[in-house]
């Protein structure tokens, strides 16, 4: 474990971060680090804030977490909407308080756009349901091509990048709001604080293998009766909690929609699709460190990378 004489500040203890594709290893990777080190996990998997929702989201038992402090799992009701933004604050603030009590804080998720917000800075702009309504509804009235027009005079380039009608709307709104082009709050791969990411790597073949045993595995474990659990808590209403993996195929097979069959296989394909978008997401950002998830000195090999970052020694 790390020994620290002295309540360390932010700027001596970066945050650790283990990213990649679903189905690597990193929620057992992350045990294991933060007792070697002395840390605490902060989740950066945006299902897995929602309470109820844990064979379908391999959320890590209590038994799994083997004592280790885990911040921001269960916060969230499923009729509830996840938010990028109040996320960013939430995870921020986890680990302030992580540093103030001398340990390290270990975030862990592969939804890439979650890790960035807590990671980089990243500057969210208001809203205003009002004024993105007036848009909304000038779009259907009028369709896009006034609301492009204008864009163009005020944000050219967003214009330019925009090719669908909710952003669209978006970009105006932010821009009456704001004052400002919506280009002007897009993320840069710039640190708020240091940091390290490392991603698990899996061969395409050993990940679909691993996708699929997983999936049959949720379905054993009871998948369907804990959708039929959820239900009456509003899983058909929620908008973000509805759409993961597993729960909207298992809602149509309770509806008659889908056999079970039918629901696993699709469940298997949506959730390789989804590995392959957070692979690309992550291979994007030069910044990430990659290790073999299969490597039998993983841990060993972790913790090396992370010494010489400068987090233990």
């Amino acid at each position: 474990m790390a020994d620290f004489t002295t309540t360390p500040s932010p700027a001596s203890l970066p945050v650790i971060a283990l990213v990649g594709p679903t189905g690597t290893g990193k929620t057992a990777l992350s045990v294991q680090l933060a007792q070697q080190l002395g840390g605490e996990v902060v989740n950066a998997d945006a299902m897995q804030f929602y309470r109820g929702m844990d064979i379908g989201t391999a959320k890590a038992t209590v038994e799994e977490r083997a004592g280790v402090a885990h911040h921001l799992l269960d916060i969230m009701d499923v009729t509830q909407e996840a938010s990028v933004a109040a996320f960013q604050h939430q995870a921020r603030q986890c680990f302030e308080q992580i540093w103030q009590r001398g340990h390290v804080p270990i975030l862990v998720g592969g939804s890439g756009l979650y890790v960035r917000a807590a990671l980089d800075h990243m500057e969210f702009p208001g809203t205003d349901p009002a004024v993105r309504r007036r848009l909304e509804e000038e779009l259907a009235a009028h369709g896009p091509g006034a609301l492009r027009t204008r864009l163009q005079a005020v944000d050219p380039e967003s214009a330019a990048r925009i090719k669908n009608d909710r952003r669209l709307v978006r970009a105006l709104e932010v821009h009456q709001v704001t004052g400002r082009p919506f280009t002007a709050f897009m993320p840069t791969r710039e640190y708020v604080q240091p940091a390290i990411q490392i991603a698990l790597d899996l061969d395409r073949s050993q990940l679909h293998d691993r996708l699929e045993q997983r999936v049959h595995a949720m379905v054993e474990a009871g998948l369907e009766d804990e959708v039929r659990r959820l239900i009456p808590r509003g899983l058909r209403e929620g908008k973000t909690a509805s759409r993961a993996l597993g729960y909207g195929q298992f809602l149509a097979v309770l509806d008659g929609e889908m056999t079970i069959e039918e629901a696993v296989t699709s469940t298997v394909v949506s959730t390789r699709q989804f590995a392959k978008r957070q692979v690309t997401w992550f291979r994007g950002d030069p910044r990430v460190q990659w290790l073999d998830a299969t490597d039998p000195l993983l841990v060993k090999h972790t913790l090396e990378l992370i010494r010489r970052s400068g987090i233990a020694d």
